[in-house]
């Protein structure tokens, strides 16, 4: 589907990539695109492992089994490195984060018109694809890391230990303003940047494949594998960091100071 054919400027056929499906107005708006295809990747991922799990066998495994295994292996390493407490959520969470999001990037490497074309003979005239592109859906994956952390402080240190941390932590009780203030800055600062990175990244990728879809098919063949090919990087990458900063902000709410 090209700019010409479908009758729209470069601005505007950018701006059409760039637009949610959204239902509602202002702050009770919904981006519906994004809630569908999360759902779904979601899904897809539930229903892949269950049956990879429900096949398992101790014989030779078969290539579902045999992928299974390595990103369970893989996290769970990575787990076991960075967080030193005992919990039974924190390795499935982490295995979560990593799948879900990871397949929620991957979405970036589907044709840039593929699906929005397709949505367009159901009257559907806005489909955003990726995600991981909305802040609305990063931003609310790191608040709820963030209401993770805090309950997991409050479960391990307790409400008086908390309030000491947050008060006497680093520069003693003499200066607990500024030792309050340093610490609500950084903890606040922690689910800001987990779901801006993500989305920052994402975005852009996804705005370099929408620029690339604008130039003639000569040279947008050869450039998009090229940018896609780089791109898997950055999509196993932004997972796998989403994934280990979620971690580690879960683990400094086990360690005291």
């Amino acid at each position: 589907m090209s700019v010409s054919s479908e009758g729209l400027t470069t601005s505007q056929y950018i701006t059409h990539h760039l637009t949610n499906l959204t239902v509602g107005k202002g702050f009770w708006s919904i981006n519906l695109d994004t809630l569908v295809i999360s759902w779904i990747l979601g899904l897809l991922f539930i229903g892949l492992f269950y049956f990879a799990a429900r096949k398992v066998t101790a014989g030779i495994p078969g290539n579902l089994q045999n992928c299974v295994e390595v990103f369970i292996d893989f996290v769970d390493k990575q787990v076991k490195e960075v967080y030193h407490g005992k919990s039974e959520v924190v390795a499935p969470l982490a295995l979560t984060i990593f799948v879900w999001v990871f397949l929620m990037n991957l979405m970036d490497l589907v044709p840039v018109d593929a699906l929005p074309h397709l949505a367009s003979f159901l009257g559907i005239h806005h489909l955003k694809v990726v995600p991981t592109t909305d802040p609305n859906l990063t931003l609310g994956l790191s608040i709820s890391i963030f209401i993770l952390t805090i309950f997991y402080n409050i479960k391990n240190k307790g409400p008086v230990g908390l309030g000491k941390e947050m008060l006497c932590s680093p520069l003693g009780p003499w200066c607990f303003p500024f030792n309050l203030i340093l610490r609500l800055v950084d903890e606040l600062a922690k689910p800001i940047s987990l779901g801006l990175r993500l989305f920052g990244n994402l975005y852009a990728g996804e705005l370099i494949f929408i620029l690339i879809a604008l130039l003639p098919w000569w040279i947008q063949w050869p450039l998009g594998w090229m940018w896609a090919v780089f791109h898997i990087l950055i999509i196993v990458l932004q997972a796998f960091i989403f994934m280990m900063l979620s971690i580690i902000y879960i683990s400094q709410a086990h360690e005291a100071h």
